[in-house]
C-alpha cells in the first residue's frame, strides 16, 4: 500500500454480525491485509478495539464483506449524480440494468430494491461497526483501565461516534424516517433487537447526528491521531455539524442560524483551505492527496496484499472509459448533456445557466476545437470529450464510449487516476480501472458553500460574505485549465502539434495544468486548440434571489459528478420540476430517458425503504419499520 504520512497499525480482524457476519479489511492507514475471522468476545484487546474501529471506517465504501455491487459506492454516483441530471447510467443497455430503472425513477422494483438494500446494508453495517468499536473499548478499560491512555480512549470514542453519525446521516439523506441505533442496542435479534422502529421525527434524527457530533467533538484531537492520515478529528466533526445543521434547515429553518455560526468558525479557525488548483482535487498523485481540502474522504489503497482490488476504489471500477481506452472498461457514470451544457459561460465568464432560458439549446456533441463558444475550465477536469487531453493519457476517441446513442458521448474524469501517479492496483479484475484516489465525502470547497447558502439563508449572514466565498470557488477554478498532459503520445501530438517538444512557448503548454489565473473580477481567458476557457467573478450579490441562484448554481459546477447534486436538489425543494424538466429535454437525446415512472412529491422526498429491510424488521408479526410515503 502507498502510505505517505500514515502509520502501520497491526490489528485484529473480526466477525461483527448485525444484518450478516461481516470481516474487514485494509483502509487508508491500514498497512496490513485480513489475517482472519474470529467471534466478537475475543476482541476485547487493545488491538481488538482499533481493529473494530478500522472496520467502520472500511464501510465508507463498497467492500466484499457489505455488498455485491456498485449501489454502496462512497460517491452515491447512483443516487446522487445518476438520478440528478448530472449523468446518465453509461455504458450500454443490459449492463446493470438496475441502474437505469434508478435512473428513470422505478425505485420499487426487484432490481432497484437491490440496490437500495446495498446501500442500506453498508450504512448500518457501518453504524453497527462503529458502536462495536464502543462497546469494545469500554469492555478493556473496565479489564484493564491503563490499556489506553485517556486521551488515546478519547480520540477511538469520538472517532467511533463521528463514523455512527456519519453514517447515520447517509441513511437519512437517501430514506429520512431512518431508525437509530446506539452501543446499548444490544438485545438478541430473537427478542426483537437490531429491529427498531423508524418512528423518530426528522427533526430529531437531525437532532442526534448533531448530538454525536457534539460529542466526538470534545473528545477528538485537532490533529489526527498517531498522525494517520484519513483519521477524524475534532475539526472533521465541527465542519461535518455545519453540514447537517444545513440539510436540517431544509426543514427548520431557524437552523440556517447555528449553521452559519457552525460553518464561520471552521472557515475561520479550522485547518482547512482549497487546493491551488482544481486538478489537485481528485488526484492520486501523492503531492496532493489529503491535502488542505480534504474534510473526510474514503482512504483508498492497491498494492496492499488484497488479491481482488476491494481496497481500492471499489465502488467506482466501473467508471472508466470502455474499450479502446488506457483502462479497457465499462464506460458508465457517463456526463449528461445537461451537465456539459451548464459549463458555457457568457462574456463576462459568468454561467449562461443563470441569465439565460437558452442554456440548454445545445444537442451536439461537444468536441474539442469549439472556439467560439467559452466554457468553465472546470469542464475539461469533470468530463471527458473528444479530441480535449485526458489528464495526462491520451485524446479520447469515439471507441472510448461504450454504446454513444445509448448514453452519450462523454465519460467521466474526476475519478480517474493520472499517468503520472502509478496508482493501479496489480491483481483481479480489470487492475486498470482499480486506483487509489481518495474519494471525498466532505471536503472544503463543498463547506464553503454550504457557508455561502448560510449567508444567503440566514437573517444573521451577509450577501457580501456569500458573495466573496463563491468567488473564491470561481477564482481557484480559473487558475489551471487542462494542458497537453504528456509530449510522449503521438495521437496527442499529431493533432496538437503545439504540444510537440520544439521549443520553449511549446513546452509551456504540455503540462497537464496550465495556468489561467483570476487575480481580481478582471477576465481572464486562455485559449488552446482545443478549447476557449473563461471564468469571472461576481459582483456584489444585489439580492437573495440573485444570491441564491449563484450559489445553488456554483455548488452544481463545483460538485459535478461527486454524487451531491440529487440530494442539493431535494433540499433546495422544487425537484419534481428541475427533474422533469430535465426529462423532458433529454429525452430528445437519450430516448430511454422519456420511460419510467412519474417524478412527483411527496413521493420522490425520499427513496423507499428496501422491502427486505421492513421483512427483516418483524417482532410479533409486526413490521418495525414503516415505508416512505408514496411507496
Amino acid at each position: 500500500m502507498k502510505t505517505l504520512l500514515r502509520s502501520k497499525l497491526v490489528i485484529a480482524t473480526a466477525v461483527l454480525a448485525t444484518f450478516g457476519a461481516i470481516t474487514f479489511a485494509c483502509s487508508g492507514f491500514l498497512d496490513v491485509p485480513p489475517q482472519g475471522a474470529v467471534e466478537e468476545v475475543s476482541l476485547a484487546t487493545p488491538a481488538g478495539v482499533e481493529g473494530a474501529l478500522i472496520a467502520a471506517y472500511r464501510s465508507l465504501d463498497c467492500s466484499s464483506s457489505s455488498a455485491g455491487s456498485w449501489g454502496c459506492a462512497a460517491s452515491n454516483w447512483v443516487w446522487g449524480s445518476v438520478t440528478s441530471g448530472d449523468a446518465y447510467k453509461g455504458s450500454n443497455l443490459g449492463d446493470q440494468q438496475p441502474i437505469n430503472s434508478i435512473e428513470t425513477y422505478v425505485w420499487n422494483i426487484g432490481e432497484s430494491e437491490g440496490y437500495l438494500n446495498q446501500k442500506w446494508s453498508q450504512v448500518y453495517e457501518g453504524v453497527f461497526r462503529a458502536n462495536a468499536t464502543l462497546r469494545l473499548l469500554e469492555k478493556v478499560l473496565a479489564s484493564n483501565p491503563n490499556a489506553f491512555s485517556a486521551a488515546a480512549a478519547n480520540s477511538i470514542r469520538g472517532e467511533a461516534l463521528f463514523l455512527r453519525a456519519h453514517y447515520h446521516f447517509e441513511a437519512y439523506r437517501m430514506w429520512g424516517h431512518i431508525p437509530y441505533y446506539f452501543e446499548n442496542d444490544t438485545t438478541p435479534v430473537s427478542a426483537g433487537g437490531y429491529r427498531k422502529p423508524n418512528d423518530m421525527t426528522l427533526d430529531a434524527i437531525v437532532d442526534q447526528i448533531i448530538a454525536d457530533l457534539n460529542q466526538a467533538t470534545t473528545l477528538l484531537p485537532a490533529t489526527p491521531r498517531g498522525g494517520d492520515k484519513g483519521r477524524a478529528t475534532s475539526w472533521t466533526a465541527r465542519a461535518y455539524k455545519g453540514r447537517v445543521q444545513v440539510y436540517g434547515a431544509a426543514l427548520r429553518p431557524a437552523l440556517w442560524d447555528s449553521a452559519l455560526a457552525t460553518l464561520r468558525a471552521v472557515q475561520a479557525g479550522g485547518p482547512y483551505a482549497l487546493q491551488p488548483s482544481f486538478d489537485q482535487v481528485w488526484t492520486a498523485r501523492l503531492a496532493y492527496r489529503n491535502g488542505p481540502e480534504t474534510i473526510f474522504a474514503f482512504q483508498a489503497s492497491v498494492r496492499d496484499g488484497e488479491p481482488s482490488g476491494w481496497n481500492a476504489n471499489w465502488g467506482e471500477r466501473l467508471n472508466f472509459p470502455h474499450e479502446g481506452s488506457h483502462f479497457g472498461c465499462c464506460g458508465f457514470h457517463q456526463p449528461s448533456f445537461n451537465l456539459v451544457n451548464f459549463y458555457r459561460v457568457d462574456a463576462a465568464g459568468l454561467p449562461v445557466a443563470a441569465t439565460s432560458g437558452a442554456w440548454n439549446n445545445s444537442d451536439s456533441n461537444f468536441v474539442a476545437g469549439n472556439l467560439s463558444t467559452p466554457v468553465d475550465p472546470r469542464l475539461d477536469w469533470t468530463v471527458g470529450r473528444f479530441g480535449v487531453p485526458y489528464k495526462d493519457w491520451t485524446v479520447p476517441k469515439p471507441s472510448w464510449i461504450r454504446d454513444a446513442s445509448y448514453s452519450g458521448p462523454y465519460s467521466p474524469k474526476k475519478n480517474v487516476h493520472e499517468q503520472v501517479a502509478d496508482a493501479e492496483h496489480n491483481a483481479g479484475w480489470q487492475t486498470t480501472q482499480m486506483n487509489d484516489v481518495n474519494m471525498h465525502l466532505f471536503r472544503y470547497a463543498d463547506m464553503l458553500l454550504l457557508l455561502a447558502e448560510a449567508e444567503v439563508e440566514s437573517p444573521l449572514g451577509s450577501l457580501a460574505n456569500a458573495t466573496a466565498i463563491v468567488n473564491q470557488i470561481r477564482a481557484r477554478a480559473g487558475a489551471m485549465a487542462q494542458g497537453c498532459g504528456t509530449t510522449a503520445d503521438t495521437a496527442l501530438t499529431n493533432k496538437f502539434p503545439v504540444c510537440k517538444d520544439t521549443t520553449a512557448a511549446a513546452r509551456a503548454l504540455q503540462p497537464m495544468a496550465i495556468p489561467l489565473v483570476v487575480a481580481s473580477a478582471t477576465l481572464d481567458t486562455l485559449m488552446t486548440p482545443w478549447a476557449y476557457y473563461k471564468i469571472g467573478l461576481y459582483p456584489t450579490f444585489p439580492d437573495q434571489a440573485t444570491a441564491r441562484r449563484a450559489v445553488h448554481n456554483e455548488r452544481r459546477l463545483e460538485l459535478a459528478m461527486e454524487g451531491q447534486h440529487y440530494f442539493d436538489l431535494r433540499r433546495w425543494g422544487g425537484s419534481d420540476s428541475v427533474v422533469n424538466n430535465y426529462r423532458s429535454k433529454e429525452s430528445n437525446r437519450i430516448p430511454y430517458i422519456a420511460a419510467g415512472a412519474t417524478y412527483e412529491l411527496p413521493k420522490y422526498n425520499f427513496y423507499p425503504i428496501p422491502q427486505t429491510q421492513i421483512d427483516l424488521s418483524v417482532v410479533g408479526g409486526v413490521p418495525q419499520l414503516v415505508q416512505n410515503t408514496g411507496w
